[in-house]
């Protein structure tokens, strides 16, 4: 007898750092905020875009800022192979919404609302809050150019927070004007910086040079009061643009919606102007900013296209479900109508096909699967019938199924109550398993 040869462990294998698998325990939390998601953006008459994961390095260049620190150091980039083309996973989606946008001519015949959910990537090191693929919602409008729109955008946000039962949550504003008075305001930053270059940290005096404007959003505790000092833009901001942040400020307050100016929000991107704003929570530490947007009339141009008005805001799907959870909200947990019982397996064809039935008239309905050693005992299966949640047990007994019946056992109103059903016509009681809402 030939000697056996030794068993060989492969090694295992792990997700990425930083790119998790979202399980079924937790994708219900998804499902339920995706469902929610949905159904405002139908009330608001927003439609739904899915662009491409990857997309041409330069769309990112160009459109989010050579300087910004997402093209800079953040972003997944690697040549095609096949014929050499610089391409990148796309580490946000407004630039691939205009890409889209101007390739398919949308705003031809007038404005269009849009939304979009799906995984972004940041090549950055993981923490809370922060991961390498993460997920967005966003809302754009195009072709817009009243401040209403602004509004409507924040409004929405708004109602979402709302109708997810989060509390809590202030909203910032700020206008970052047209480019002339961003220009006035840049060189008046450089000066003052200047004057002060001693103070600045590593990270400043290179952003001194590249994207003053940045230097306002440091986090450095040391550069704080250097920061408060420095030339605000609303101070540079002229008729135009401060009719429009007026009129934004007035309808909020209008529709009941708080907030308040902080001068130092800039948002990191090169293609904002006017409106800016933040939703922003203090219970998740650092990572704190939950949506953030604004406008971005320029973005087209940039892109090679017809100046076209825009505006939108993107969101972080992880931090506000972990606010969520923070904040103790209860997610409903899904769970079938029916679970069935099997006592024998030569009653699976009449299950089988009484299920299918039962699915069709729209009730959910998990059966009792076998293992290694067959069905399992009733008293098992009964134990899993009230593990699924379910609120009845249809039981497939031989006794039952002599007389073409099933018996419907409720589970979970304490009653435990048996009522018999025919199997011959399902129709007429397979509404009373359905979950009322």
């Amino acid at each position: 007898m030939a000697d056996k040869l030794p068993a060989v462990k492969a090694d295992k294998i792990f997700a990425v750092k930083g790119m998790n698998d979202i399980l079924p325990v937790d994708s219900s939390r998804w499902e339920w905020f995706e469902q929610h998601v949905r159904e405002l953006m139908n009330a608001y008459a927003y439609r739904n875009i899915r662009t491409p994961i990857v997309e041409h390095t330069q769309l990112f260049v160009k459109g989010t800022g050579e300087t910004t620190d997402i093209v800079e150091k953040e972003m997944y980039s690697f040549e095609d192979r096949l014929n050499g083309e610089q391409l990148t996973l796309r580490p946000e989606n407004t630039p691939g919404v205009v890409r889209a946008a101007i390739e398919h001519n949308l705003t031809y015949d007038g404005g269009k609302r849009l939304f979009y959910m799906g995984p972004m990537f940041r090549h950055e090191r993981p923490q809370r809050g922060r991961y390498r693929q993460f997920y967005q919602l966003g809302a754009e409008a195009l072709g817009f150019t009243g401040p209403e729109l602004d509004v409507e955008l924040i409004l929405m946000v708004w109602q979402l927070f709302e109708r997810l039962g989060l509390r809590d949550i202030r909203v910032e504003l700020n206008s970052l004007g047209l480019p002339n008075e961003r220009l006035a305001h840049k060189a008046a930053l450089v000066a003052y910086f200047e004057q002060h270059v001693d103070a600045l940290d590593a990270d400043s005096q290179r952003r001194l040079r590249t994207n003053p404007l940045r230097i306002l959003d440091t986090k450095n505790p040391a550069m704080q009061e250097l920061v408060q000092g420095a030339p605000q833009l609303l101070s540079f901001l002229q008729d135009v643009s401060l009719a429009h942040f007026e009129t934004v400020k007035a309808l909020l307050s209008a529709c009941g919606v708080a907030w308040r100016i902080n001068p130092r929000l800039v948002r990191g991107l090169d293609y904002y102007s006017h409106t800016v704003f933040e939703f922003i929570t203090d219970e998740l530490g650092a990572q704190g900013t939950l949506c953030g947007g604004g406008r971005y009339d320029g973005l087209f141009e940039m892109l090679g296209a017809k100046p076209t008005a825009a505006v939108g805001w993107g969101m972080g799907i992880e931090r506000v479900l972990e606010l969520l959870q923070v904040q103790g909200v209860k997610v409903p947990v899904p769970a079938p109508d029916a679970y069935a019982v099997v006592p024998d397996a030569q009653a699976l064809p009449t299950v089988m096909r009484a299920l299918q039935t039962l699915r069709g008239c729209g009730v959910s309905v998990q059966m009792h699967a076998g293992v290694a050693d067959g069905l399992g005992s009733m008293k098992s299966q009964f134990k899993r019938a009230d593990a699924s949640g379910a609120r009845f047990a249809l039981v497939f007994g031989a006794d039952e199924l002599a007389q073409d019946m099933v018996t419907v056992k409720a589970l979970r109103d304490g009653s435990g109550a048996q009522t018999l059903r025919s199997l011959s016509d399902v129709t007429p009681w397979a509404s009373t398993l359905q979950s009322r809402a």
